[in-house]
């Protein structure tokens, strides 16, 4: 068997895969958060905290509604970004002229509270969420067996990236959305 840096070269690619399929969450978390620090020029802490509600709208549409996957894929992201405009209207807005500190310790704030109430309503444990059917199975590569659910969340985190990219960078909704950062008082 060969290794590579004293690793079994079986061990090494598998280990690279886990890690592309986790930074691939992690991206998409991360690129939420990047976009707001780069329009609204505000911290938002809560991100994390929002990611969180996502899964947990997916999750109550399921449990309690009887929603598909597919469906809760639509709506939740829908519901939060709804949520987040509230919360920009009614509470971030105010920030925008002021430090940062202000902006971080306000999202630190909903970040405390969201994931608090949720504490308090379901535990700290992990909710189950069965695989969709189309999404089950995997694929042998040869040196691991990969979850087609894992290669979906790196296929749908490579789309989400590129989509964002594009619509920011080659719209006219980008164009006006990096105008407005730029200076706000074109776009009043």
């Amino acid at each position: 068997m060969t290794a590579l840096f004293g690793i079994p070269i079986q061990a090494l690619l598998g280990q690279l895969l886990l890690g592309l399929v986790n930074g691939s969450f992690y991206a998409v978390l991360s690129l939420g958060l990047a976009v707001i620090f780069g329009l609204l020029n505000i911290i938002n802490f809560a991100h994390g905290a929002l990611y969180m509600l996502g899964a947990f709208i997916a999750w109550m549409g399921l449990q309690y509604l009887g929603l598909n996957y597919w469906l809760m894929l639509i709506i939740a992201p829908i519901v939060v970004g709804a949520f987040g405009i509230l919360t920009e209207r009614a509470l971030i807005r105010h920030l925008y002229k002021l430090d940062h500190l202000y902006g971080l310790l306000l999202t630190f704030g909903l970040t405390l509270l969201i994931e608090g109430l949720f504490r308090s309503l379901y535990g700290v444990s992990g909710q189950p969420y069965p695989t969709p059917d189309l999404l089950k199975g995997g694929v042998n590569l040869g040196f691991m067996y990969l979850p087609i659910y894992r290669a979906w969340v790196v296929v749908a985190s490579i789309l989400v990236c590129v989509a964002t990219w594009f619509v920011i960078e080659k719209t006219r909704l980008g164009a006006l959305l990096r105008a407005g950062t730029e200076n706000p008082k074109l776009v009043e």
